[in-house]
């Protein structure tokens, strides 16, 4: 028997009945969208952005041991207070990151650490900001993110390093194992609305370059936002 789901939405002033299934096959167009697909190949530096999920961590460690790149860079300060994305740390997410880093067998001399980004924005510009410092010069990386972030990812770095190669990857985990006991499903359709409709309206700000949205994405999108999937939208589209 297929027990019907119902959400309100205030500002719609909709009710809406789905089954978790078809919910769930909304969400997964969502997330495949999310995906850039790239294949990964060496480059001069792993760069990570900080969040909630240590899955990302381990991924990037994973891959400077397999000898993708001769430098691991960690970025991310403490964000996200009293948010979905918020992490469960009083430190720096870039110095969590470190450590689990070392703890699979990156060099600490290998590491370099930015510990001050709130948002993908300054993940990029403040660790230009110490590799100049360093005068640690590149012209590849392998971007490291949330499954769910890696085409807003790309989508940042390239306004910021136009020139770059800029390959993007994430933790190999499907849609429906990637919820665990600090983020819900709820939680994960939520906030890939949210940088969905970050990607729609940041290209117009300045904050990333453009990136197509196919016609089933938008259907999906719309259809999720009318179910009450709106916690980490923003209230300006403009």
């Amino acid at each position: 028997m297929r027990i019907p789901i119902f959400k309100y939405n205030h500002e719609l002033d909709s009710r809406v009945a789905m089954t978790s299934a078809e919910i769930s096959n909304l969400a997964r167009i969502i997330w495949d969208y999310h995906h850039v697909n790239h294949r990964i190949e060496k480059a001069d530096m792993i760069f990570v952005l900080g969040s909630h999920d240590l899955r990302v961590a381990d991924h990037a460690a994973k891959l400077f041991c397999e000898g993708f790149a001769p430098w691991l860079v960690f970025s991310g300060g403490i964000a996200h207070k009293n948010d979905l994305l918020q992490t469960p740390w009083d430190r720096a997410e870039a110095e969590i990151f470190s450590e689990r880093a070392v703890q699979s067998g990156v060099p600490e001399d290998k590491i370099i650490l930015e510990t001050r980004a709130t948002n993908c924005g300054e993940n990029v510009r403040y660790t230009d900001d110490i590799l100049t410092k360093k005068q640690l010069f590149f012209e590849s990386l392998i971007a490291v993110q949330k499954p769910y972030m890696e085409r807003r990812t790309y989508a940042t770095i390239k306004i910021h390093w136009p020139d770059k190669e800029v390959m993007v990857t994430s933790p190999p985990i499907d849609f429906d194992d990637y919820h665990n006991d600090e983020v819900t499903k709820d939680d994960v359709i939520n906030i890939m609305i949210g940088d969905l409709q970050r990607i729609r309206i940041y290209p117009d700000k300045g904050f990333q370059i453009f990136q197509e949205i196919p016609p089933e994405v938008e259907k999906a999108y719309e259809h999720l936002v009318r179910l009450g999937y709106t916690k980490h939208l923003l209230e300006d589209e403009s």
